[in-house]
């Protein structure tokens, strides 16, 4: 059975200004969105899980419905702030959803098969694709996940900072732990993030999780359980996130999985700010002219 492609594609893109999960970077017209579901169908996915808010339904049809007619199987979930484990309900005044674990939550019900979780607005590169998929083809079962690595250095933005996941790995190249850092920039003396308004250092070939993941179902139980104690803990706080990286972490540490690290060749890139955008679009066109994509797409 082939594995499935889940795309967390619900967010508004806060810093960036807009849906910029269908902003058009390619010389057609073409997202990131649509690079990504490129490289996942010659990687042999057989089908697509679209985790979107309601709202956007209506747009993400007109845009994928026909061109992957035939190309692959297509759903769409919504990830809403109300899907709740029962006893549970959102606190008063919250706007913000829950995070990329609870968004990841929603595809429950349309996942059958071992499955990759990516980011709407984040190009991965081919090699992570078929680097994925043949974990999942042949070593992905209950308790043995995957993820993509990136060099820290080769994700980051130079019109403002990054959160980014940092892995340590053990000798056989499984994950040992991650942490969700936030306020990651370059500067004069280097790369360094903030925490509590203090800056710490990080070096340029520290690994990195961009939300690159490879699963087997049983992540859904343990989602379920987790996001319960998430519930617990910060279940009344207006903006605490349930993020997929720390839940991963925290089923490493526990002994219930674990996570192979799969490096890639890949270059990441995405658009965090709308200033981000002409780079995108100049890489995009150099992948075209070094032969790796068509340019026509579809």
């Amino acid at each position: 059975m082939q594995p499935t492609l889940v795309i967390l594609a619900a967010g508004m893109g806060s810093r960036y200004g807009g849906l910029k999960q269908l902003d058009e970077i390619g010389p057609n017209g073409e997202a990131i969105i649509d690079y990504s579901l490129y490289d996942a169908i010659r990687a042999g996915f057989g089908k697509v899980v679209f985790i979107i808010r309601k709202d956007f339904e209506a747009a993400f049809k007109a845009r994928f419905d026909q061109k992957l007619k035939g190309k692959i199987e297509v759903e769409y979930v919504f990830q809403d702030l109300n899907d709740l484990p029962e006893g549970y309900k959102v606190p008063e005044g919250r706007e913000k959803p829950w995070g990329t674990g609870h968004a990841i939550r929603a595809a429950r019900e349309a996942v059958q098969t071992p499955f990759a979780a990516i980011n709407a607005d984040d190009f991965y590169g081919a090699e992570a694709y078929a680097a994925c998929a043949d974990f999942l083809n042949t070593l992905a079962t209950s308790d043995w996940y995957c993820m993509v690595g990136y060099r820290l250095d080769k994700t980051l933005s130079e019109h403002g900072s990054v959160s980014r996941g940092l892995c340590r790995t053990n000798t056989e190249g499984n994950l040992v732990d991650i942490d969700e850092l936030t306020k990651i920039s370059n500067t004069p003396s280097g790369i360094v993030y903030e925490r509590d308004e203090q800056q710490f250092p990080l070096k340029a070939d520290d690994l990195v999780s961009m939300n690159f993941w490879g699963f087997h179902p049983s992540l859904f139980q343990h989602l379920e359980a987790g996001f319960v104690e998430f519930l617990k803990e910060k279940g009344q706080e207006l903006k605490s996130e349930f993020f997929i990286p720390m839940h991963v972490g925290n089923l490493v540490k526990a002994g219930k999985t674990k996570v192979k690290v799969l490096s890639s060749a890949a270059s990441w890139f995405g658009v965090t700010y709308q200033e981000d955008k002409p780079l995108v679009i100049e890489r995009v066109k150099a992948l075209i002219s070094k032969g790796d994509y068509p340019e026509i797409l579809w």
